[in-house]
């Protein structure tokens, strides 16, 4: 299985312009809306984690030629087809034709609002000194990795200077992989463009990107 990420598209060259939308366009058809709502309610089952859904989305195999709403769809077929929530034969009637598995919760209609409003944290107490301070040079680690990865690939062995820690949050690989948080210090790095994209970058460009403390070493 390929783990790439097919949402890092940074400094890659695509066909066609980006048409940037209306501000508030946020549906184009009735479905979208039902699909959002339906990945809502999924997620508030506790079937999986918020990191759980991002890899699955953002792995999907033809993830280029669908939608906004299509990538969503199809990754919330297969994470509950993954849990026997949804078999093929429902899914070709395009109705429930077995019994539905026990859940850990139900997010009511009236409870979305606030939930929505709530999130979920991700910070936790921190547990052991930060590694890197503001100022400091680091370079991100680069290669291949067996899991889905948070770490832009345009920054991957790049050097960058730390701007800003974050304290100690949920590490997004391995809560994906359904290892548990396994809290790491995260960082606000700052990137030159020639650093990321040579010459041809635009003068004066930076990018910030924020990135835990397993995906950085010292810069040599």
């Amino acid at each position: 299985m390929s783990y790439l990420s097919h949402a890092d598209l940074g400094g890659r060259d695509l066909p066609g312009a980006i048409v940037p939308e209306p501000e508030g366009e946020t549906f184009h058809a009735p479905w979208e809306a039902r699909a959002l709502a339906l990945t809502l309610a999924m997620g508030g089952t506790g079937s999986w984690n918020i990191d759980a859904s991002r890899a699955a989305r953002e792995t999907l195999p033809d993830y280029a030629r669908l939608s906004y709403y299509q990538i969503w769809l199809a990754a919330l077929e297969k994470m509950m087809a993954e849990r026997l929530q949804l078999q093929p034969d429902e899914l070709a009637a395009g109705r429930m034709l077995h019994a539905p598995r026990p859940v850990k919760r139900v997010l009511r209609a009236a409870d979305v609002p606030a939930a929505l409003a709530r999130g979920t944290a991700t910070e936790r107490p921190a547990t052991a000194p930060a590694r890197f301070a503001p100022g400091e040079r680091v370079r991100t680690r680069s290669g291949a990795v067996e899991h889905h990865t948070r770490l832009p690939g345009y920054v991957q062995g790049k050097v960058g200077t730390i701007e800003h820690l974050h304290g100690m949050h949920v590490f997004a690989d391995a809560h994906a992989q359904g290892l548990g948080e396994q809290p790491q210090w995260l960082y606000t790095v700052v990137f030159d463009g020639v650093a990321l994209w040579g010459e041809s970058a635009e003068p004066g460009l930076s990018v910030s990107v924020d990135a835990w403390e397993s995906y950085l070493e010292p810069a040599a």
